[in-house]
């Protein structure tokens, strides 16, 4: 197993590489960095870095404004804040005429520190994946947060793209090329497939070999592109394993879950089990606390499988 690395810590570094190579990138921020860890890019081209403040939807307006004199907006602040405080500029200012701007949501899902429910992303990937020209990704770690940002700024038309907060190891190989639409198998096993991405991939394949001390082998999927999504994987899964279980970082209603449930209902229908903060809003604590009282631990997962297989 590599270093654990957080995500978040080497966005500023990779925007820095990318912005180095093309002079059209413009990063605005509103008002969270040093947080977003992206002072080096403002450190070294502070002509081509805009600080809007507390003003997610303006910041919206500013990007889209920039990306239709051919600029490429990079926005970034709590994931929070550019879905549910900014939905209305994002529909409509940004995804409606398909402006080339990525959005950088921070702190995705529960695991915000101490921050509290105002600042849990729960519904972030819902409102997200249900926008029109929208692209929606969450890396798994640091190099698939390489490459799927290089993928974003290379991409043309909106993408929005979850950064988690805390250091994860390291599942993919150094040479690993991100595909849009496209999963990754990361543990094979024909009894159950789980489907996650993001902070909770160590969890899942932390569940699947306690499950594998069980003699139930599970096949571990990372479904980075959340859309599009990967359905020919998730067809695949679904008649090989004969049954699904999601894990996300976000309310069990508009993620990962739904969207598999969208794709086997129609095309290969077989039962799912959908994992993840079961229409609630989030508390204030620790990310260890969180992952305890919503469920989201290996222990837990693993329990909820069973269940689910036992059915």
């Amino acid at each position: 197993m590599f270093e654990r690395k957080a995500p978040r810590d080497y966005i500023g570094t990779i925007l820095l590489e990318l912005g180095e190579k093309n002079s059209d990138i413009v990063l605005i921020d509103a008002d969270f960095h040093p947080a977003s860890k992206i002072t080096g890019f403002s450190d070294r081209f502070p002509d081509r870095f805009i600080q809007v403040g507390i003003a997610e939807q303006n910041m919206m307006g500013v990007a889209a404004g920039l990306s239709s004199v051919d600029f490429i907006p990079v926005v970034s602040t709590l994931a929070t804040f550019c879905s549910r405080r900014a939905c209305d500029q994002v529909t409509t200012s940004i995804a409606l005429p398909k402006l080339n701007v990525k959005i950088l949501g921070f702190y995705a899902g529960l695991f915000v520190g101490k921050n509290g429910a105002s600042h849990q992303a729960l519904e972030d990937i819902a409102i997200m994946r249900s926008i029109a020209n929208m692209v929606v990704l969450q890396p798994a770690d640091v190099v698939e947060t390489k490459q799927m940002l290089e993928f974003a700024v290379n991409y043309q038309g909106p993408v929005y793209m979850r950064i988690g907060r805390d250091p994860v190891p390291q599942y993919l190989p150094d040479d690993y090329q991100f595909q849009l639409g496209k999963s990754i198998t990361l543990k094979d096993g024909n009894d159950v497939t789980l489907m996650t991405y993001g902070d909770l991939v160590e969890e899942t394949m932390l569940a699947a070999d306690r499950l594998a001390k069980n003699s139930i082998q599970a096949r571990v999927i990372n479904m980075s592109s959340l859309k599009p999504i990967d359905e020919e994987t998730i067809i695949k899964s679904a008649m090989e394993t004969g049954r699904i279980v999601t894990v996300d970082n976000h309310n069990i209603y508009g993620g990962l879950g739904s969207a598999v449930c969208e794709v086997v209902t129609e095309k290969r229908p077989v039962g799912v089990r959908r994992i993840g903060v079961k229409d609630v809003f989030g508390k204030s604590g620790t990310n260890d606390q969180m992952k305890k009282k919503f469920g989201l631990t290996a222990e837990a997962i693993e329990k909820e499988i069973l269940d689910f297989m036992k059915r």
